[in-house]
Parts: structure tokens; C-alpha cells; sequence
């Protein structure tokens, strides 16, 4: 269920529109959400940095094959030492602004490194250095990678549902009068949607006198 519905020209972006989002959010209902999860038109830093550092909101995209890797990343999905040894992530330092990062055990690389003697087997990277690969929650985590792979795809089959089911994907708005009335509409079938599955009593399963239950003897 939309909370507010942007009407742009055709030729503006969408990443244009997650700072407004954002605002309209902490303006109206003095909330906002602490993650977003969003396809690679929100790849640019600029609006990640702002959503970080104006809201404390992570925004979680994946990262183009043909993106440069930033210390401490090898990978979109691993992180290593200089030397190479697995680090895993141990949180977020907001006193100092910067993650905070350690070998991952067993580490086994750490015993043969000549830099073993000077090393405080502890990285310190600030979210500015890359606000894709580390933001907030960085993108080598099990958190970061569950989101954008379990939860993202269910994304866009529900647009591809929403557009199908209002006859959006088939309307041509030239007119903004008109398509203020549009959005309106489709705002209208959301709302009174939502209500209705809200309100509407459960429906019980039809062959639920059919299934096997389980039967308690009191024979004590």
C-alpha cells in the first residue's frame, strides 16, 4: 500500500525521488523507514549519502560488474585484509563514524603473515569511502545479502502486478490535470483494497473437516 504517490514527467529519474520520499515521511509522520532496498536505478552515491547521514537510512543496492572494488572489498559479497585473509564485519562505530572489521576465523592466513607483528587484526573503514559497498550496513553482510536476494524480487513482480491490475502499463498521460486525477484513482483502489482484506473475515480452509488430526487418549 502506497504512502504517497509521485507523478513525474517521463524523463525523470526515479532515484530523484527517494530524498523527497524520505522527507515526506519524517515531515508527515515524523517516521521513516531504517532500510531500503532498491533495484540498480538507486545506484548513485549522492542520495545514499544524503539518506545516511540526514536519517541514519540505509539504502542497499547491488553494485554493476564493472564497479571498482574499495578496501576492504574483493567482492561484492567478501572482504578481505591487505593480505587477503576473509574478514567478517563486527558493527558499525557511530562515536567514530566507521565499520569495524575483523578476520574471520579460522584464520589461517593470519599466522603466516609477515605483517603478523604490527597487526591489530582490526580495520576501521568510514561508510563515505563507498556509500554502496559499505553505507551503513555493508553489502558483504548476511543481513545485506538476504534483503537483496530474498526480499528484492518480490519487488518488482508486485509493481509488474499493480500496473497490470489498474491498466497503468497501457495509459499515456499527457495532461497533468489528468493525471493528477489518476493517481487519485489508483490511490482510491489501494486504500479501499487494503481496507476490505483488512476488515474482510478469515476465510476458513474449505477441506478443513478432511485433514487428519491428531486424537488425545485420557487414560490417566
Amino acid at each position: 500500500m502506497p504512502m504517497v504517490t509521485w507523478a513525474t514527467p517521463a524523463n525523470v529519474s526515479e532515484s530523484g525521488l527517494l530524498v523527497p520520499s524520505l522527507a515526506y515521511c519524517q515531515r508527515r509522520w515524523d517516521w521513516r523507514p531504517d532500510y531500503v532496498v532498491a533495484d540498480m536505478g538507486y545506484l548513485g552515491a549522492a542520495a545514499k549519502s544524503v539518506c545516511r547521514q540526514r536519517w541514519q537510512v540505509t539504502v542497499l543496492t547491488h553494485v554493476r560488474k564493472n564497479m571498482k572494488m574499495v578496501a576492504p572489498f574483493e567482492s561484492e559479497t567478501k572482504a578481505v585484509c591487505p593480505q587477503g585473509q576473509p574478514l567478517q564485519w563486527l558493527g558499525y562505530d557511530w562515536r567514530h563514524n566507521q565499520h569495524e572489521f575483523a578476520p574471520a576465523e579460522p584464520a589461517s592466513l593470519c599466522a603466516m603473515c609477515w605483517e603478523q607483528s604490527q597487526c591489530s587484526r582490526c580495520f576501521d573503514y568510514p561508510p563515505s569511502d563507498h556509500e554502496t559497498l559499505l553505507g551503513l550496513l555493508p553489502l558483504c553482510t548476511r543481513s545485506a545479502q538476504h534483503m537483496l536476494q530474498k526480499m528484492r524480487p518480490w519487488i518488482e513482480p508486485t509493481q509488474s502486478y499493480e500496473k497490470n491490475q489498474l491498466g497503468l502499463s497501457q495509459v499515456f498521460l499527457n495532461s497533468l490535470r489528468l493525471t493528477w486525477a489518476m493517481c487519485l484513482l489508483a490511490d482510491a483502489v489501494n486504500i479501499m483494497r487494503a481496507r476490505s482484506l483488512l476488515e474482510r473475515p478469515p476465510v476458513h480452509f474449505p477441506l478443513n473437516q478432511l485433514l487428519p488430526q491428531q486424537m488425545s487418549w485420557d487414560l490417566m
